[in-house]
């Protein structure tokens, strides 16, 4: 059966709503924050991601069709498969979005995707050039092994990333709250890429929040804590060869520099942050240390109050 690709059908409407949100920004520049060098990288990271996915499709649909082979059910095409398939690969989306913030190697394919310190609709574009080569893609192959058909899961992967697009914006507040609890929404989304350390490491979702709700990963947004955007250690740099590739050096260049065989097998498979000498720190280090440093304010507080 052939699948439209939902991502070329939203092409037109991409343009036009990030558009309109430049147009926002001209009257309300704190809901729409533009900077034209950061945007043409992300432009530039979204056409070679579009470029490179070109020549791994084939591999991955190769890999997919094999493994369908020893599928489990027989899912085909029926309205129940689009229904089950809507949450299957979402379900496997948020397992690939949360261990590609847990094992640095994923992280270096991903974390260009958080690299600019501006949040809008441009951003959504900022696309990983590496995810394929190390394979951030096997999750969905679960959806092979149960007996969803390749074209089936490339339609629901193109729906996802539609979906995705709209939540990267400060244009839209907090929407209605039962939408606000089962789906993936702007406020969601700004969470996860926030580096404030209340918020690292949050709100994984693709379409629906509910997986994060499930597994103890999800963090609301609070106003009186502003989204700070970007990554811990930003790159300060525009030029997509940097954006793409500058975890990957300094990846390479720690498993060269280190002392054993453990150390390189956790520079690589290891936490983002994770060092040798423990000079640096990982996201749970500095989720430890702010609340300590709260509460070590409160303490005072408390203390001077008396």
């Amino acid at each position: 059966m052939s699948l439209p690709d939902p991502v070329t059908l939203a092409i037109p409407a991409f343009v036009l709503l990030i558009f309109i949100e430049v147009i926002v920004g001209k009257f309300a520049p704190k809901k729409s924050n533009y900077e034209a060098r950061d945007s043409a990288a992300s432009l530039a990271m979204g056409l070679g991601n579009f470029a490179i996915g070109l020549i791994n499709f084939g591999i991955i649909a190769a890999v997919s069709n094999w493994v369908y082979q020893y599928r489990f059910f027989e899912m085909g095409y029926h309205w129940y498969s689009f229904v089950l398939i809507f949450f299957a690969e979402d379900f496997c989306y948020y397992w690939f979005h949360r261990l590609s913030h847990e094992h640095r190697i994923w992280w270096a394919a991903h974390i260009n995707h958080h690299s600019s310190q501006y949040y809008n609709l441009s951003t959504a574009l900022r696309q990983t050039w590496t995810g394929g080569m190390v394979g951030t893609w096997t999750p969905w192959l679960l959806l092979s092994l149960i007996g969803f058909p390749t074209p089936l899961i490339a339609f629901q992967k193109g729906i996802s990333l539609v979906y995705q697009f709209w939540i990267h914006t400060e244009a839209i507040d907090k929407m209605w709250r039962p939408f606000e609890w089962f789906f993936n929404t702007p406020s969601h989304h700004r969470v996860h890429h926030a580096t404030n350390p209340r918020y690292l490491d949050a709100n994984y979702a693709g379409v629906l929040i509910i997986w994060d709700r499930m597994f103890g990963s999800f963090i609301p947004e609070d106003k009186e804590n502003p989204c700070r955007y970007g990554i811990v250690k930003q790159i300060a740099s525009f030029n997509p060869l940097v954006i793409a590739f500058h975890e990957w050096a300094g990846l390479f260049a720690d498993v060269a520099s280190a002392k054993s065989l453990k150390a390189a097998f956790f520079y690589i498979f290891g936490p983002p942050g994770w060092s040798e000498d423990g000079s640096r720190l990982t996201s749970r280090m500095l989720k430890e240390r702010d609340k300590e440093r709260k509460a070590a304010l409160a303490s005072g507080e408390q203390t001077s109050s008396v």
